[in-house]
């Protein structure tokens, strides 16, 4: 992956569609038209992201320059440096590829632009989740950074968050998932149900946990409320006592010899249970897939306490403007319209427009992935490997019964600063 400051600016859009190529390109981006460029073949358009190596997927970024004619330069970093990154050097990219406690962080800074809903094609096949924070009418609204808590503000120039939904977007969203413990069942030896197992002294010195601060703390939090060691009354918006007492047990935990590992990326997390030097961990879906592609058992295992979620989405650069800010507005609503959606899918993630997403699945996939079906046919990886036997059950069941199932978004707390800084004490304790 690389990165570079140069820019490619094209002649306005707003020209181009005076002319009958134009037209066939715009068409073919929209769907309607296959196998013809749009405008931006013929006026090459670069756009920079960065953003973590979750979704920043060289698949992507081929799949856009076949469809748009658009070239997308990513850079994958870990979440602290994107969040560094995207308010330190706001010149140095167009798209912020962010997940929403980033953007709490990040937004109010003034480096990026909130985006216009009525340019946004797909906008009401969005998850409503991302937009009222409940997944059905029904849903009780998770503690942490909600998605919808930060996805919207009053107006285009504002920099606040507003309370309800309104015509501008901080960030689309493109991908998300309910994070629970991975287990090796064939190394734990016993049923796993609860937070709280991580703890157990049969797994001292094989347990790991994730070194993001807004994350680990979210998992300190879970598995705290089930010892029942406390209640916290907003586990996503700590007091300063309720630090203290979270950071004060895991330092405890640490020097006790519980944990092996503090992880920050994919690879480390796959590795450490890959190698059976971890038995069990805070871990990503697809993380548990690429350690079963190893011919490794291993198992994402629903909790008796729920899930903890993250989101991620697409924001746009403030300095964004003109041809490229018109590209940057097809390439998001590319993005949403189905392909895209379907590859994160097909990695143990959620479509953030499940139902675009849905027309690049086969029947069997869709069952399997997201309705929690078992496998009719072998379920395969976007690379084309054997994921999954026929007659598999996806860890967790459907995607209602996992994202309903949310107890806790990752965090950004008022008592931020300080968070972070009890949490390097505990790292470097």
């Amino acid at each position: 992956m690389t990165n570079t400051t140069d820019k490619k600016i094209g002649i306005s859009r707003r020209s181009l569609l005076k002319t009958g190529a134009a037209a066939v390109g715009l068409a073919a981006g929209s769907g309607a038209i296959t196998g013809f460029p749009t405008i931006w073949a013929q006026n090459p358009i670069t756009l920079r992201q960065f953003g973590t190596g979750v979704s920043n997927l060289n698949a992507i970024a081929d799949k856009c320059k076949a469809d748009l004619g658009i070239t997308l330069e990513m850079t994958a970093t870990d979440s602290d440096a994107a969040a560094q990154r995207a308010v330190t050097q706001p010149d140095s990219y167009d798209i912020a590829d962010i997940e929403y406690w980033i953007a709490k962080k990040v937004y109010p800074s003034g480096v990026m632009q909130p985006m216009d809903v009525k340019k946004l094609k797909y906008y009401d096949k969005i998850v409503p989740l991302f937009i009222t924070g409940k997944l059905t009418p029904d849903s009780v609204i998770a503690q942490g950074t909600a998605p919808h808590t930060v996805g919207f503000v009053e107006a285009q120039d504002a920099k606040t968050f507003a309370k309800e939904p309104t015509q501008w977007m901080t960030m689309v969203p493109t991908i998300y998932n309910a994070d629970t413990l991975g287990i090796r069942p064939d190394l734990v030896g016993r049923d796993i149900t609860t937070w709280a197992d991580i703890m157990d002294p049969a797994f001292k010195g094989k347990a790991a946990i994730l070194n993001i601060p807004s994350i680990g703390i979210m998992d300190a939090a879970m598995i705290m409320e089930a010892m029942g060691n406390i209640k916290y009354a907003d586990k996503g918006n700590m007091t300063k006592e309720e630090i203290d007492k979270t950071i004060d047990f895991l330092i405890k935990a640490k020097q006790d010899g519980q944990f092996r590992a503090f992880w920050k990326s994919f690879d480390e997390s796959v590795n450490l249970m890959a190698s059976g030097e971890v038995v069990i961990q805070s871990m990503w879906s697809p993380a548990v897939a690429a350690v079963r592609s190893k011919g490794i058992a291993c198992k994402y295992q629903p909790l008796k306490e729920g899930y903890r979620s993250w989101g991620g989405g697409l924001g746009l650069a403030a300095h964004l403007k003109g041809a490229e800010l018109d590209a940057a507005y097809e390439y998001i609503n590319w993005y949403l319209s189905g392909w895209v959606g379907a590859y994160l899918n097909r990695q143990g993630y959620y479509s953030a427009a499940m139902d675009t997403a849905k027309q690049f699945m086969s029947e069997d996939e869709w069952g399997y992935w997201v309705d929690g079906k078992p496998a009719k046919g072998d379920i395969m990886a976007p690379d084309g490997k054997v994921m999954e036997k026929a007659g598999a059950v996806r860890d967790g069941g459907s995607f209602v019964e996992r994202m309903g199932k949310v107890a806790c978004w990752n965090s950004v707390m008022d008592e931020d600063r300080y968070m972070v800084r009890r949490w390097n004490e505990f790292i470097a304790a």
